[in-house]
């Protein structure tokens, strides 16, 4: 800590402000993945251990101030995608983010992790989180009923004299109203207040209890390990680069993210330890998925504790505790509604959708292909296919934009695979 520029107190201080900016992530997770058909105490038990085992991980073994949990886009992609679109069983899909973890794991203790993320252009790595960030705020203005499906133009306006709706739209505009006066914790005091009012006006009914015993996690512990032998599909192999693709530019960009704002980025512009915080990354989605999660991922959220003055493992370590305690207040999961999530759902949309900034939309042959990853994982509902649709228009724009030299052989290759699920997989 001397070495780094801090103390005790400032860490405990940065560990507690970034536990409240995340702490959305223990009721949003579980009802999130119950739409999945999965058990939603499971869930929220799951979500608690994989983020106190990944945090744990991430301070001792690597030393920064990041913390992990089960990360927001992901499971959307899990719920609506992977069981709802595509109707494959929750506890498959549970295999497939232990895979998309071991594959991390190994790429990262290999090395290789640095030569793929060279080959991706930053165009599609950007475009995906931005895109991300809108296909979940508009899964929280739907599941909220702010949004609802309409037969003459697809979606439409709510009922806006509905208790639900007015109590989502309360939490949406309280919250953002935190974070706009940069209040620390904003989405997580947001969904807290909201929840009260919802109690206070009869929208949401009083929990029996605030401290209760902790949920049994059997239903979904080891079914990861259990259903390996159900992955070797086409579906699956393409859930799984999925899982793999946004983990890990995801964890790379808060990687950097984080460690700039700490100031622990070296003379020569290197991330000190980089390599253990990506095989953090990777060991805490793994053993997420093995207690019964999706995947677990560095919080960008992480930032917040930086800029209060964290700068070691111990803000971390402070964090993993914090979400230990938080088992044992499963009772409050009752008073989560979607009313409730809507707020941080919107929320966490708007700050991904913020990469667009990094996009050249000058450039057609680029902004094509950006333009189409964002706006089809909205309108196919499925992030995956988003993605496929840009990495597609990636290689022709830019072939006949005569740059096809400036394009890596790999993305040529994952244009012709995104070709052929289209043609022969996606029913």
């Amino acid at each position: 800590m001397r070495e780094n520029g801090t103390t005790i107190k400032t860490e405990i201080v940065a560990g507690l402000t970034t536990f409240l900016a995340m702490a959305y992530i223990l009721a949003v997770n579980p009802s999130l993945l119950e739409i999945a058909g999965m058990d939603k105490g499971a869930v929220f038990v799951a979500t608690v251990l994989a983020a106190v085992v990944g945090t744990l991980f991430m301070g001792l073994f690597a030393n920064y101030p990041i913390a992990l949990a089960p990360g927001m886009g992901l499971n959307a992609f899990f719920a609506f995608t992977v069981a709802g679109a595509w109707g494959i069983p929750w506890q498959t899909a549970l295999s497939g983010v232990f895979v998309s973890g071991v594959v991390f794991m190994l790429l990262t203790a290999s090395g290789i992790r640095e030569k793929i993320v060279n080959m991706i252009p930053s165009v599609m790595k950007y475009s995906v989180s931005a895109g991300i960030g809108l296909f979940i705020a508009f899964l929280g203005l739907q599941n909220a009923k702010v949004i609802v499906p309409n037969e003459s133009t697809a979606v439409a306006l709510g009922n806006l004299h509905n208790g639900s709706v007015l109590l989502a739209i309360f939490g949406i505009v309280l919250s953002v109203c935190l974070m706009a006066a940069n209040i620390n914790g904003g989405i997580f005091i947001g969904m807290v207040v909201t929840a009260i009012v919802g109690m206070l006006t009869g929208v949401i009914a009083t929990p029996d209890g605030i401290i209760g015993a902790v949920p049994d996690v059997s239903s979904t512990f080891g079914q990861a390990i259990i259903n390996l032998p159900n992955i070797f599909t086409w579906q699956m192999l393409v859930v799984i680069l999925t899982f793999f693709f946004v983990d890990f530019f995801d964890t790379a960009g808060t990687l950097v993210a984080v460690a700039t704002q700490a100031g622990l980025v070296n003379e020569k512009h290197e991330i000190p330890r980089a390599g253990r915080a990506l095989f953090a990354d990777a060991a805490a989605t793994t053993a997420g998925a093995v207690f019964g999660t999706s995947t677990t991922t560095a919080f960008v959220e992480s930032a917040s504790g930086a800029q209060v003055g964290g700068r070691t493992g111990l803000t971390a370590v402070v964090v993993a505790i914090m979400f230990g305690i938080s088992i044992f207040f499963s009772p409050l999961l009752a008073v989560i509604t979607s009313a409730v999530t809507a707020p941080a759902l919107v929320v966490v949309g708007i700050m991904m959708l913020g990469n667009v900034r990094h996009i050249d939309w000058t450039k057609f042959e680029v902004a094509t292909p950006a333009f189409f990853t964002i706006l089809m994982m909205v309108l196919t509902y499925s992030i995956a296919e988003g993605i496929a649709f840009g990495f597609v228009f990636y290689a022709i724009t830019m072939t006949v934009a005569k740059r096809a030299k400036e394009v890596h052989p790999l993305m040529y290759a994952l244009a012709v695979l995104f070709i052929l699920y289209f043609a022969f997989v996606l029913q």
